[in-house]
């Protein structure tokens, strides 16, 4: 038998077992339990304002905050790493691999509840604030790579020139090697705040006042009071609104990436 023919045969046999999948599904879900649990039309038309306004503004607020303090912090940690000082580049690789290391989650309920217990540590905004101080710790340990690499990444023909032309390394640095290495890492730092946007969801772990909540936690208060209580419809309204702010970010970087290569 011809290569192309199993080929044939072998997509067909896949193509076949989707369908078997599809169809079993489709005879054996109870459709109605279905629509009754994730798509209640009555807690689709009474939830979209709280979403919405209260959870997808507090979100992009949230992200915006963790994004731009955590990227300041991974300039500084990069600039630690590639230090000629070893005690600095000691310092910035063990935080970056402990925080790396360690789950989101964990940092976040450690700065909300473990920090101002044992140190009686009163956090700027409460608790949610020391839980966006966590995400701002974690997010600077990841970008921090980013950044690292995207430094590495310029040529040492543009240092060297710019040295040549009397420039401080400390300008050199600021002037031409970091604006260069940005360019080459948006679309990383794109995907970073794509998981930052859903990494506030861990927030929820440590409470939130009624108008301070992000969008899982609206979700989750709505599944235990209102028009859709006793259902996932809000969660199921939640999971599209984050595809609505996180899929076109998505789309942004493919693009960029794509735009990156030609460039090459």
């Amino acid at each position: 038998m011809k290569r192309s023919t199993r080929r044939r045969l072998r997509h067909g046999s896949l193509y076949v077992l989707l369908l078997a999948v599809v169809l079993v599904l489709g005879f054996t879900l109870d459709w109605s339990s279905v629509q009754q649990t994730f798509f209640n039309t009555e807690g689709l038309k009474h939830n979209w304002h709280d979403l919405v306004v209260t959870g997808v503004k507090n979100t992009v607020i949230y992200t915006a905050i963790a994004f731009a303090a955590g990227l300041v912090l991974a300039v500084v940690l990069a600039l630690m790493k590639l230090s000629e000082v070893g005690i600095y580049r000691w310092l910035a690789t063990v935080y970056i691999e402990f925080f790396r290391g360690l789950p989101a989650l964990v940092t976040i309920l450690a700065m909300g509840f473990g920090f101002p217990i044992a140190f009686g540590w009163r956090p700027p905004g409460g608790t949610l604030g020391a839980g966006l101080i966590g995400l701002v710790l974690v997010a600077g340990a990841y970008m921090a790579e980013t950044i690292r690499a995207g430094i590495q990444a310029v040529p040492k023909g543009q240092t060297e020139a710019s040295r040549s032309l009397g420039m401080s390394s400390g300008k050199t640095m600021t002037w031409i090697v970091l604006p260069q290495a940005f360019r080459i890492i948006v679309p990383p730092l794109t995907n970073e705040m794509v998981l930052l946007i859903k990494d506030t969801s861990l927030l929820a772990f440590i409470g939130a006042t009624v108008g301070s909540r992000e969008l899982t936690n609206v979700a989750r208060d709505m599944m235990t009071s209102g028009a859709s209580a006793g259902t996932a419809t809000s969660l199921t309204m939640a999971g599209v609104l984050y595809l609505v702010i996180t899929l076109p970010l998505t789309r942004l970087v493919a693009w960029m990436e794509k735009k990156q290569r030609r460039a090459r």
